[in-house]
């Protein structure tokens, strides 16, 4: 009992005097710490080094640009005299212009084909390859490299490899063709105005199926094998299985691959440029090409810069409501 006192008394910072005479030295009590104190030695204020610095770099180059461009896009600005920045010479003549512009539709409907196009076609061979490699095939780690290596490679490189396979007189497609007798269906391909956005299209799925693919893998692996077990013991035959058991519950991995092949089909404009130069023609316009031409083949800056805050709306208008869904979730 006497050394539970004893020790009471200590906690509670009072003088002690020891059994055999000696003294007992008082424990220290820390002083509170300051306001000032407390705030340097908080975790928000230790990690600013790590996060300040690339946030502040992304705000000025990215978000910075984003709102420099929107108002660039509100003044004349022709890239030969700096624009007005007054709020009295901001207005939406330009957006008047490309609303009134034929090439700016033509380019615009070109860009949601192009998307939509690139978008369910890869969507389905991804699943098909997807199916096929989950089946327990010798050599699955081989067939998975070699359908998602194109994706590692950049437009540029894509581009002049389907240019090269497009050609109408040494291109692999219609040496091919002849070989086999078929001399009639060889074409001009990337020449031909019916053909030109098709073959776009046909390159970028070859391109990105693979990246589908992989995404559909890992949501048929997270399925339980109970799934198929249920639907074998029903009755249900293969296709019957995969489309009334299995697809459905592929959904959040046919909307996260959706959201990011449609993003890629926006910034399709280097294999564009590569394969047609800033002018495509009517028939493979879009309006990322359309921008650039304008922006820096005719000086229109302000006419380019709104055509560049479309083509960013259209691409908010595929990510955000993915965004908002996952939030709702809890994902995010």
């Amino acid at each position: 009992m006497k050394r539970l006192y004893q020790k009471l008394r200590r906690m509670r910072g009072r003088e002690e005097v020891r059994t055999d005479g000696g003294e007992v030295a008082q424990e220290r009590v820390p002083a509170e710490e300051g306001f000032d104190t407390s705030l340097l030695r908080s975790e928000f204020v230790q990690s600013l080094p790590f996060w300040l610095p690339p946030f502040l770099l992304m705000g000025f180059f990215v978000y910075g640009a984003i709102g420099w461009n929107l108002i660039i896009s509100l003044t004349d600005f022709g890239g030969l005299q700096l624009p007005t920045y007054e709020v009295s010479a901001f207005d939406l003549d330009m957006y008047r212009q490309a609303f009134s512009d034929p090439t700016f539709w033509t380019a615009a409907r070109n860009t949601i084909v192009l998307m939509v196009a690139f978008t369910v076609v890869c969507l389905v061979v991804g699943l098909l390859l997807a199916i096929l490699v989950d089946q327990g095939i010798r050599f699955e780690n081989t067939f998975r490299t070699v359908y998602l290596l194109p994706m590692s490679l950049s437009f540029v490189v894509t581009a002049k490899f389907w240019a090269w396979m497009y050609n109408f007189n040494n291109g692999m497609i219609n040496v091919t063709l002849r070989r086999l007798g078929l001399d009639f269906l060889a074409m001009k391909w990337i020449s031909n105005p019916d053909l030109k956005l098709a073959a776009v299209v046909f390159a970028l799925i070859w391109q990105f199926s693979g990246y589908a693919m992989v995404v559909y893998l890992a949501g048929l692996r997270a399925i339980p094998t109970d799934h198929y077990e249920a639907a074998r013991v029903d009755g249900a035959n293969t296709l019957r299985m995969y489309w009334r058991v299995i697809v459905p519950q592929l959904r959040a991995s046919t909307v996260s691959a959706a959201v990011v092949l449609m993003v890629f089909a926006l910034k399709a404009f280097d294999f564009l440029y590569v394969m047609f130069g800033d002018n495509p023609g009517p028939a493979a316009d879009i309006l990322a090409t359309m921008m650039y031409r304008e922006a820096f083949g005719s000086n229109n800056w302000a006419y380019g810069s709104a055509i560049a805050l479309v083509l960013f709306l259209m691409a908010l208008a595929v990510v955000t409501p993915y965004l908002y869904s996952e939030y709702r979730r809890g994902e995010l």
